[in-house]
């Protein structure tokens, strides 16, 4: 009955929102509102989530407090910590409200969740008493299902104006954290809080100064009201500046300070599936990363387009069958400018045809097959050719699934890795040189 209605329905049907808001209040009632008890950090935007939960999680740690966190990768209670399969960013209300009462049956006092945008629409963040809420930056991506941009940005604006209406809790107040970068800050700005903190790379309650970018991080100096100090930071990109920034503002807001902060940043060598190297000894870079919107591919291709010798390949797909079609010409076209090198592949086409998807994205691709450019979809396949035709200097991107382990095609989730798959490659390829 489920599944016809599922059919019959569409994903933002008010009669299948509602379905959501029921089965997000049973969660709360059966778990007897565990957030309560935490104090709750909420993190969404369009990029940056995962790798700012993460810091923001390190920086408690070093604080002394004990965390629990959720995000797109990873889960973590205290010192447990273990892999998020479920190929979400938020879990489903039941998932979620068992993960904070564990949470609180653990002694966490601070939960740091990662907050999508389909999460707050479909009510699964319904009944989290969030204290703390950050914004990343928001740039289109999920416009299918949300309608359009504005309805994207109401979506995620929903965490924050949730803030002043929830009930407070003793000695924590509601705070809002903002980027103050983005184009869309003043409409986060607009939203009542009791504390306001905002980040830049120039301005701000927090902002970065005398920064140095390089490909294995950047330097730069960190500051506060009264106050600075300077970071040496292990994950490459500006926008993990920002990432970094919006972590030091969380532990401002939370007292905590300068010092640990330093130390948690400087510690933190960056996330699974983020920006991450695969090295077995070949004479070129492999990065594997989660970039799957066009801003975040843009600025994965201009990070690696400055820092490469050599040639540029870019292995992708545009991942999401079924969902952001508009997308794909886009990120076809970012790849065009950017990238010397191009082989488009599989991500995760569900259960749309994978040569469609394939196609779309090459409508923005000025070249044709063959100059530059190969369609192989299978994933596997795709990468053994960039490794096969990169030289030394040169450095292959492989956006879209990070640090997934499946893939899923079809109705079916198979086990995959693209860290696994390059080093298989890489050691059959290469075992005449180790």
């Amino acid at each position: 009955m489920l599944k016809l209605l599922r059919k019959l329905l569409s994903d933002t049907n008010p009669l299948r929102l509602f379905y959501h808001r029921i089965k997000a209040a049973l969660a709360v009632l059966v778990y007897w509102f565990p957030s309560k008890n935490l104090n709750v950090i909420g993190v969404t935007g369009t990029n940056g989530k995962t790798t700012t939960v993460n810091l923001i999680t390190k920086v408690l740690e070093e604080a002394g407090f004990k965390v629990g966190m959720a995000s797109t990768i990873n889960f973590q209670i205290g010192d447990q910590k273990w892999t998020n399969n479920t190929k979400q960013t938020t879990m489903s209300p039941f998932t979620l409200q068992k993960l904070l009462r564990k949470m609180v049956k653990e002694k966490c006092t601070h939960c740091v969740l990662e907050v999508s945008s389909h999460a707050i629409t479909q009510s699964r963040v319904m009944g989290v008493n969030f204290d703390t809420a950050v914004f990343t930056n928001v740039t289109e991506d999920h416009i299918e299902y949300h309608g359009n941009f504005q309805m994207y940005l109401q979506a995620k604006g929903g965490l924050f104006k949730r803030l002043n209406r929830s009930k407070r809790k003793v000695g924590i107040p509601k705070i809002s954290v903002l980027n103050a970068d983005d184009p869309n800050y003043d409409y986060f700005d607009q939203f009542i809080v009791d504390r306001k903190f905002t980040y830049s790379l120039d301005k701000g309650t927090c902002y970065a100064s005398n920064i140095e970018l390089s490909p294995e991080g950047s330097n730069f100096t960190l500051n506060i009201p009264n106050h600075s100090i300077e970071v040496n930071l292990e994950i490459p990109g500006e926008f993990n500046i920002h990432n970094a920034l919006a972590a030091a503002t969380v532990a401002l807001a939370n007292n905590i300070k300068l010092e640990a902060v330093k130390r948690a940043l400087e510690a933190s060598h960056g996330v699974k599936g983020r920006l991450e190297v695969v090295d077995v000894g070949q004479p070129f870079s492999v990065i594997v990363d989660y970039a799957h919107s066009t801003d975040s591919l843009q600025k994965l291709l201009e990070l690696y387009k400055k820092v490469t010798a050599g040639k540029l390949f870019v292995v992708f797909g545009a991942t999401g069958g079924g969902r952001d079609k508009a997308k794909r010409p886009k990120m076809g076209a970012i790849a065009d400018e950017l990238a010397d090198y191009i082989i488009l592949t599989n991500d995760d086409p569900y259960e749309e045809d994978e040569w469609q998807i394939i196609e779309m994205i090459a409508e923005g691709i000025k070249r044709k097959e063959g100059d530059r450019l190969w369609k192989i979809p299978h994933r596997y396949e795709a990468i053994r050719l960039a490794c096969t035709l990169a030289k030394e200097g040169d450095t292959i991107v492989i956006p879209g699934l990070g640090a997934q382990e499946v893939q899923v095609v079809g109705k079916e989730m198979i086990p995959w890795s693209d860290q696994a798959a390059v080093r298989e490659i890489l050691t059959r390829e290469h075992k005449v040189h180790i």
